[in-house]
């Protein structure tokens, strides 16, 4: 038995295909293609959960992504449980366990239902004027119990066993909606020759005619007609259909995301399968044709289970051949809930009235409902409901006063009439218009390339939303460039013409300050709570949505948005319009983590980046440290040695003999094109024009405000091809800085940036026998030092691999560094070890490259400099050009306060007791007794012991640093003070001499 509420020969499901799932342990049989509401409901359960703030009994409202009650904890096991899953888009399979949420000990007993009698002390906004003394209970008391009280479900605590998958996809036309109007447009942007994306959440095409029992299309079944369009469209090469997929965000340069539930529908999902897909889509063109949502009726007492939206109802009946209940009323303000009525009598549910709260309802439905013998009880209103767990009786009562008339009822089916979806419309940031005829906004003015159709754009008539589909399915594929095709014709006809309409409070739901009229069903916010914020000084609806929380549940206001909005308006005494209207933020429904993940998890949550020699240091007993995401090797310590020792063997070694240094993780960009050096010459800070082919120049880059932003050695291979080297860090933005500026401020030059960094393993030789140990394995190089002089650079070949090769330090000792394509790094790196290992040369890593490269001055970015340093503060005022008219930043570092006397500039600082190390990021003082708080100088920012020194040596940034060579300065510690004399930033060799052997 599948539900004593199943009516047979009604629906579109297969009676012989059946699912068992528990709902809070009770067993239940289903059919397949049931979602949990309609199942739940086959089986006359409406009772699914309880309101956040006052746990009144709450039933299933909606049929579709707008349901703010039903959210259930749905699991096939214990690692696959997933809280606040709406019960009517979740499809039954076979095993699933169900259980409701926020109640305890149970759904029909809920010990928190006694908040409901609390209620005139919950009003809206009590929690900013509650919670404020004593001021101690804070910590305490009221944040442990708000944060214990806050949301809806229990978060899983298993790790998520499942997998998700990810997309980028490019198309012509992507189009959001698979009902009449996005199957129209999707055939005719298919027939012109375009490719398209066709997208829709539910599991099958048909949108509204899911339900619309009387609409034909092509002198078909309006739902027949969808099936055989969406067969048709998915057999064409050209189309991607995508059910079960929503399109929940829509970003900028037509940029949508998608979601695609591929399993959580099946019993027993294939484990190659993903959970969900994430389809990341840039279109050329978008049509939105993702309908309309019916509104509620706002009357009293209008949240008890079984008071549901007429458009679900016939969900139930016309779909899932499921009544919703054995004698249902009907509340209307719109002609859409009397097709509800219709078809429910002729399924044989009894009908005791239809109330509708407008004196003439339009004269085709009230005709038909006569022919039916369905009484109408126009101009009057719902006025109360009763019923503890479930809809029992309404009150009627003509509007303006008079005698209430009691109805008995087991369900009612609401109507204020249809929102047009502008959701994604506003998320692209287009502007809507409010139509004051139909009190509805509707797309005005387009920001993006996309364009809406249907319900979504306030059509109603089914031949009007054809035609305006079709000529916006051709519109869209002839501006996205196919030609080809042939123009498609297709007739449609409505059963009923609809009108009416109404937003805000209905009768009964007036100026109240008790009874409670819903708007926001999730987070029980009544119509008195809107007036209430205006009451309390909040006019604009942004403010009255936070002091009221109304749209900021999980379904964002969906239902309640319009309701609220205008309920305001009347309180302020204003159109609509000038309240305004809150902001459409995505997602349009809830995405989980796992699909914006992906595989982004565990390991691949932060990869790491190895180097083409990565094997062969962790072999050599490399330890490594992390920079960015690269593994670099740290320093290689031998048999008893600690770090300080390892890193003390290896600097002297290289100033001694040699080392070899994997720099492979340095940035490395390609720029080529007849602009290049004008292109380099707007970037960086030095001139670019005469530097020659086969030479090498030190460049500092800046951002538009005049601070450091990179460094690096640019090589200039020809005329028209510059290899660029950036910090290891900085690569990714570096190039995206270029990028940036080439497109929006220079795009008339012909450059194209390429990123090379893991196209090049790199190894640096450095020391006086580098040339030594490179010389016999380079072939079409000339090394001696004339013909091969410090700054230089060459393409020839290394061990028969090709090869560029740098002649550069970052040690001060006389270097090369062998840039090889990085499949041949390890047995370049390995053939160069061979030579140098016998002469007593040592692999060294990052460590010791910071203390050679601080005991010559040499900076990096990111480290000595800190996003506030001019090249001036730097000392690198020699590598900015005094002739360039201009470069990035040539403005900003001219600010006054960029010049002026006083700030902090680099220097080196010498510790008073040589064998003391200061700690990075100690602070400076001139006067460690002062009184506090102290005047900080500036900060240390690079600290060594350096062997070749004999003694400790230190970068730091001090307010007019270098006129202060020679003072004392104090770095005070929390167990002593340091004293420290300001010295120059050369430490070793300052004549520069080993550099050029």
């Amino acid at each position: 038995m599948t539900g004593v509420n199943r009516i047979s020969g009604a629906g579109r499901l297969t009676p012989a295909r059946t699912a068992r799932f528990t709902f809070d342990g009770r067993t239940l049989t289903a059919l397949e293609g049931d979602t949990i509401a309609s199942a739940l409901i086959a089986n006359d359960i409406h009772l699914v959960g309880r309101s956040f703030k006052y746990h009144r009994p709450r039933g299933i409202l909606s049929a579709g992504a707008e349901e703010p009650n039903a959210l259930l904890d749905v699991s096939r096991d214990a690692a696959r449980r997933q809280p606040n899953v709406r019960a009517t888009v979740q499809e039954v399979f076979d095993g699933m366990r169900v259980s409701s949420q926020n109640r305890w000990p149970s759904l029909a007993f809920d010990v928190g239902g006694f908040n409901d009698l609390l209620s005139p002390f919950f009003a809206a906004g009590f929690y900013y004027k509650t919670f404020m003394w004593p001021k101690a209970a804070w910590h305490k008391l009221y944040e442990p119990f708000i944060r214990r009280a806050a949301g809806l479900g229990v978060a899983p605590t298993e790790t998520d066993p499942d997998h998700y998958a990810s997309r980028y996809v490019h198309c012509d036309v992507l189009v959001v909606g698979a009902g009449a109007a996005g199957l129209a447009a999707a055939l005719a942007a298919a027939n012109a020759g375009a490719k398209v994306i066709l997208c829709d959440e539910q599991p099958a095409v048909g949108g509204a005619l899911h339900y619309d029992s009387g609409s034909e299309i092509d002198g078909r079944a309006g739902y027949d007609w969808a099936l055989a369009t969406g067969k048709a469209l998915a057999a064409m090469d050209n189309v991607t259909l995508l059910t079960r997929t929503t399109a929940f965000g829509y970003y900028n340069h037509n940029f949508v995301g998608l979601v695609e539930r591929v399993t959580d529908h099946l019993p027993a999902p294939d484990k190659a399968l993903p959970r969900e897909r994430l389809w990341q889509v840039r279109a050329k063109k978008v049509i939105l044709a993702n309908g309309a949502i019916e509104r509620h009726m706002v009357f009293p007492n209008n949240d008890r289970p079984g008071i549901m939206l007429a458009s679900a109802g016939r969900t139930y009946l016309n779909h899932f051949g499921v009544a919703v209940g054995k004698k249902v009323g009907i509340y209307a303000a719109h002609d859409s809930a009397y097709e509800a009525a219709f078809d429910l009598r002729k399924a044989g549910i009894d009908i005791p009235a239809i109330v509708d709260c407008r004196e003439k309802p339009g004269d085709m439905v009230l005709a038909e409902a006569r022919s039916l013998g369905i009484e109408v009880l126009s101009g009057q209103s719902v006025v109360n409901t009763s019923g503890k767990l479930r809809i029992s009786s309404i009150s009627v009562a003509r509007n303006g006063g008079g005698a209430a008339r009691k109805i008995a009822v087991d369900a009612l089916l609401v109507s204020a009439g249809w929102t047009p979806s502008v959701h994604l419309f506003s998320q692209s940031r287009g502007k809507v218009t409010f139509d004051a005829a139909t009190e509805r906004f509707l797309p005005g003015t387009y920001a993006q390339e996309c364009l809406s159709v249907g319900a979504c754009n306030g059509t109603e008539d089914l031949q009007a939303t054809i035609d305006e589909a079709l000529a916006a399915g051709e519109l869209a594929a002839r501006a996205a460039g196919a030609e080809g095709g042939v123009q498609v014709a297709l007739s449609g006809r409505n059963a009923f013409e609809w009108t009416g309409g109404m937003i805000g409070a209905a009768e009964g739901a007036g100026q109240d300050t008790t009874v409670k009229a819903f708007i926001d069903f999730q987070h029980d916010v009544c119509a008195k709570d809107i007036r209430l914020a205006v009451r309390e000084g909040m006019h604009s609806i942004e403010h009255i949505k936070r002091f009221t929380t109304n749209g900021m549940a999980s379904d964002q206001g969906k239902l309640s948005n319009m309701h609220g909005l205008a309920i305001a308006a009347e309180a302020l005494g204003k159109e609509i319009p000038q309240v305004g209207l809150t902001t459409f933020r995505q997602p349009y429904t809830p995405v989980t983590f796992g699909t914006i993940v992906s595989h982004s998890r565990g390991n691949l949550f932060d990869p790491a980046r190895k180097t083409p020699i990565h094997a062969w240091e962790e072999a050599h007993g490399a330890e490594f440290e992390d920079v960015g995401n690269w593994k670099r090797a740290w320093f290689y310590p031998k048999a008893g040695e600690n770090m300080h020792e390892a890193v003390a063997r290896e600097c002297k070694t290289v100033r001694d003999v040699a080392g070899v240094f994997d720099a492979s993780t340095l940035g490395k960009i390609e720029v080529v094109g007849p602009d290049a050096a004008a292109f380099l010459n707007l970037m960086y800070t030095n001139a670019w024009d005469k530097l020659k082919p086969g030479r090498c120049r030190y460049g500092i880059m800046l951002r538009d405000d005049g601070f450091v932003y990179d460094d690096g050695v640019v090589g200039r291979l020809a005329d028209d091809r510059f290899h660029v080297t950036t910090t290891t860090g900085g690569a990714p933005r570096v190039l995206h800085h270029m990028e940036d500026y080439l497109q929006t401020e220079f795009p008339h030059l012909k450059v194209w940036l390429t990123s090379t960094t893991e196209q090049w393993a790199v190894i640096a030789v450095q020391g006086p026998r580098a040339r030594e140990i490179i010389a016999p394995l380079v072939e079409g190089i000339d090394l001696s030092k004339e013909a091969f002089p410090h700054m230089s650079v060459a393409e020839g070949s290394i061990c028969g691999v090709p090869t560029r090769l740098f002649r550069m330090s970052f040690t001060g000792e006389l270097g090369f560094e062998v840039n090889v394509p990085a499949d041949f790094g390890q047995a370049v790196w390995e053939a160069i070890w061979a030579r140098a290992e016998p002469m007593g040369a040592c692999a060294y890593g990052t460590e010791t490259m910071h203390v050679l490269r601080a005991e010559k001055g040499y900076i990096i970015v990111g480290q000595d400099t800190d996003g506030t340093l001019t090249p001036e503060d730097a000392g690198l005022s020699w590598a900015v050009s005094k002739k360039k008219p201009d470069f990035v930043g040539i403005r900003g570092m001219k600010r006054p306060d960029l010049v002026k006397e006083g700030r902090k500039q680099l220097v080196g600082l010498l510790a008073k007791d040589p064998q003391v190390v200061l700690e990075e990021g100690a602070q400076i003082v001139a006067d460690p007794n002062q009184p506090k708080p102290m005047t900080m100088l500036g900060h240390v920012t690079s600290s060594y012991w350096s062997p070749n020194c004999g003694r400790s040596i230190a970068l730091a940034v001090v307010a007019g640093g270098r006129a202060r060579h020679g003072q004392t300065l104090y770095v005070p510690m929390a167990d002593r003070t340091i004293a420290v004399e300001v010295s120059d930033m050369v430490l070793f060799d300052k004549e520069g001499g080993r550099l050029h052997g």
